[in-house]
């Protein structure tokens, strides 16, 4: 049994959000004193190359964990291939009311509806800035939840901006279900006009920062099949670097009448791993390889991670399956998708 084992019954009977907070602090503090090591063995190397940056393995975790990139140190520790901080906004916000956080679980799901609680892009920057971690950090970005969609462009350019020079690739997140109307802008006009601000944006910043940051668009796996289609050419048509598919869902049939499965907010976890999956190979068939595709959404154990490779993936990441399964669950990851390539 290892040591999360031993832990997680505890963390579990504490309130979510509390054992959340309390988690990230303990880790920054066993990685202080170095005892990390317990708790997380290093997966073999597996480099790839992807948007022009070598990873050296294909499992991150996902943004939403670490909103202010404060624990990177910690996260690094756990051999994660790359770590995903924010999802951060120009300015601070509260987010939404607790209780906020809640687990289903009966299915391995947790509902939240943080709504973009952060310490604003400044605070951020400054974290990343003051992290000793030299490997891969993606900085994930959003809007305002005051900030009309009419003005949303303005919200992704100044982030985008600040961001920049500190991250090594940078998501722009339009799919939380918890910021009010953001899904809308996953319609194709107004995504069209948004690639564009941040393509030609991207474009300048790579002129005055001599450096290329590839960006990637993250999108809900709760779209029809046209309207990952139309995604899709869109990123295309635009240049994008990349996808990550998928977001939390809205959804709530794989758990309805559990504990806690009627609160309001997006769904992460197992029940979510289908239609993550789903939205991910019909990502694959329409891009033909030409966009790579990161892979996020209910990967609870190693064949979870190697089914989302086997959709189209090119790396792929996890967040409830560390709450769930422990960070021992990046090496399993790891060594299913390292027997997969070898074969």
């Amino acid at each position: 049994m290892d040591i999360y084992s031993l832990i997680k019954p505890i963390l579990f009977k504490l309130d979510a959000e509390l054992a959340h907070n309390f988690t990230l602090k303990s880790l920054k503090l066993a990685q202080k004193i170095g005892i990390l090591s317990f708790l997380a063995k290093m997966p073999r190397a597996q480099p790839r190359t992807v948007m022009g940056l070598t990873f050296p393995n294909p499992v991150g975790l996902a943004a939403g964990l670490d909103k202010n990139a404060a624990y990177i140190d910690g996260l690094a520790a756990l051999h994660f291939g790359f770590i995903e901080v924010g999802t951060v906004t120009p300015r601070p916000q509260p987010g939404n009311a607790q209780p906020r956080l809640f687990r289903v679980t009966e299915a391995e799901g947790i509902i939240n509806r943080f709504g973009f609680n952060n310490l604003g892009v400044d605070a951020l920057v400054e974290n990343v800035k003051r992290a000793k971690f030299k490997g891969i950090i993606g900085i994930n970005i959003g809007k305002n939840f005051d900030t009309p969609n009419e003005r949303a462009v303005e919200d992704y350019l100044i982030c985008l901006r600040k961001v920049y020079a500190f991250a090594s690739y940078v998501t722009v997140n339009i799919s939380s279900p918890n910021t009010k109307n953001l899904r809308q802008l996953q319609e194709t006009a107004a995504l069209s006009l948004l690639l564009a601000a941040l393509k030609q944006e991207q474009a300048k910043l790579f002129q005055a920062h001599r450096r290329y940051v590839p960006i990637t668009l993250k999108i809900a796996p709760d779209l029809e099949e046209e309207q990952v289609e139309k995604i899709a050419d869109l990123l295309l048509e635009h240049g994008f670097d990349g996808v990550i598919a998928t977001n939390t869902t809205l959804a709530r049939d794989a758990v309805e009448g559990m504990d806690n499965a009627d609160e309001a907010g997006g769904l992460s976890g197992a029940p979510v791993k289908d239609k993550s999956t789903v939205v991910i190979r019909q990502l694959a068939q329409r891009l033909q390889g030409r966009i790579p595709i990161i892979g996020v959404g209910g990967i609870l154990n190693a064949q979870d991670a190697l089914e989302k490779m086997q959709a189209g993936a090119s790396l792929v990441q996890i967040y409830s399956g560390l709450i769930y399964r422990g960070p021992g669950l990046v090496q399993e990851a790891c060594k299913e998708i390292g027997s997969f390539n070898a074969n």
